[in-house]
């Protein structure tokens, strides 16, 4: 069987970038067993109330991720809400750890997705967002849905 290549989607966190302001991205291994990588493959996860979490090893977790168990596992099939080990350098541990510590910075999960075979994380720091600053993003969102429409009835008009 020929090895994947490239980059597929599994699941994205859309809620995240409206909660956050996004400051720093990384990409992260998640341990995961087989029956959860089955699951992946069906498209079957969560992130709605996934969130990462730092121990006092020096070790990162995934936590609230939910991939459902697979449906054709057998007794040993995967328990849906664990804490899913995320495997980075130390360097990059000990910078997210360090900047987490300053207040108001998170670290969250964005997306899950297959890199080569592989399920990656991509996990960010960032800064929660105030309500006013989330009615602004939606306002400016808004703006620009109206100045494309415009412009593409202008186009279709000219011609």
């Amino acid at each position: 069987m020929p090895k994947e290549t490239g980059t597929k989607l599994i699941v994205q966190n859309k809620k995240a970038r409206h909660d956050y302001l996004i400051e720093d991205h990384y990409e992260a291994g998640i341990a995961l067993t087989g029956t959860e990588v089955k699951s992946l493959r069906e498209g079957r996860a969560s992130l709605a109330e996934a969130f990462v979490s730092i121990d006092r090893r020096g070790e990162i977790w995934l936590e609230g991720a939910n991939i459902p168990e697979y449906l054709n596992g057998t007794w040993n099939n995967h328990a849906p809400k664990r804490k899913r080990k995320l495997l980075l350098h130390e360097r990059e541990i000990v910078k997210l750890s360090r900047q987490s510590e300053a207040k108001g910075y998170t670290i969250i999960p964005i997306s899950l997705y297959f890199k080569d075979g592989r399920v990656k994380a991509e996990i960010a720091l960032a800064r929660g967002k105030k309500e006013y600053d989330k009615r602004q993003a939606l306002r400016e969102e808004q703006d620009k849905r109206e100045a494309l429409r415009v412009m593409r009835y202008k186009n279709m008009r000219a011609r």
